[in-house]
């Protein structure tokens, strides 16, 4: 039965894309802690621009370093096998972050042994386990309920465009169902998260104003929107990949069913 299932090549391909789809989402989830300065990272001077009342600078999510992938594994997903496939593995996606973090929470809550370290010269190894996998949750919630309406969006748009040009311009659809759909992503996630979530949940942090969703929002749009032009042609390397996988004819079979799904 499974090498029946294995040699199947759209099966397989579907499996492979799939594992990448969450793989990358869900690490994205994890590391989304950390929030790092792109401009130290790279050696450069702050902008400190003046936007909306503040000083903008790229504060962003280690998260951002993944979701790209996801993006393209959306429409690569989306053009194969249509926006059954995409929203069935988003809410698979979001089913399995939030039972990982559930175990995690679990996790948490148990007793540390004397022979739990850490190293790296970190005193209190079980408040630092704490601090990374224990994110609040109007931080999960604004997450999953973001990402959730981006893949949404995303499918909609990349359907609405393919309809329009045909086979023609993959980079239209693709790049810009995601700058659509990341438009979004980018303002719910900390709208829910920092603005919503902190005036209703005491004592996770002071709630952040409009223009802090404003400022830090525009810088991971910009981030985004950056990235979803420069891997352009990744897509459509991608593509060659795949069309010469399964040939033309199962290709253009795979993509037809997928626009009329």
């Amino acid at each position: 039965m499974i090498k029946q299932i294995l040699s199947d090549k759209p099966t397989r391909l579907f499996l492979v894309l799939a594992g990448f789809f969450i793989a990358n989402a869900m690490i994205a989830e994890f590391i989304g802690v950390k929030i790092f300065s792109l401009e130290d990272t790279v050696g450069i001077k702050r902008l400190n621009l003046p936007l909306f009342g503040s000083n903008f600078s790229f504060h962003l999510t280690a998260g951002v370093l993944l979701w790209p992938v996801v993006f393209i594994m959306t429409d690569i997903i989306n053009e194969y096998y249509g926006s059954r496939g995409v929203k069935f593995l988003s809410y698979l996606t979001v089913t399995l972050i939030t039972y990982s973090f559930l175990m995690f929470s679990g996790a948490i809550y148990l007793k540390p042994s004397e022979y739990f370290t850490i190293g790296n010269g970190i005193d209190n190894a079980n408040n630092a386990f704490k601090g990374i996998f224990g994110q609040g949750l109007w931080i999960i919630i604004g997450s999953m309920v973001a990402f959730l309406i981006g893949q949404i969006l995303d499918v909609l748009v990349f359907h609405r465009i393919k309809k329009v040009t045909g086979e023609k311009r993959i980079w239209l659809r693709a790049t810009g169902s995601t700058l659509i759909s990341q438009l979004v992503d980018s303002f719910v996630v900390l709208f829910i998260a920092f603005y919503i979530g902190r005036r209703i949940q005491e004592g996770q942090g002071d709630a952040w104003t409009l223009k802090q969703i404003l400022v830090t929002g525009t810088g991971n749009y910009i981030y985004k929107f950056t990235v979803a032009v420069v891997l352009t042609p990744v897509i459509y390397f991608i593509h060659g990949i795949i069309e010469r996988y399964l040939g033309h004819a199962l290709a253009k079979e795979m993509k037809d069913a997928a626009m009329n799904d």
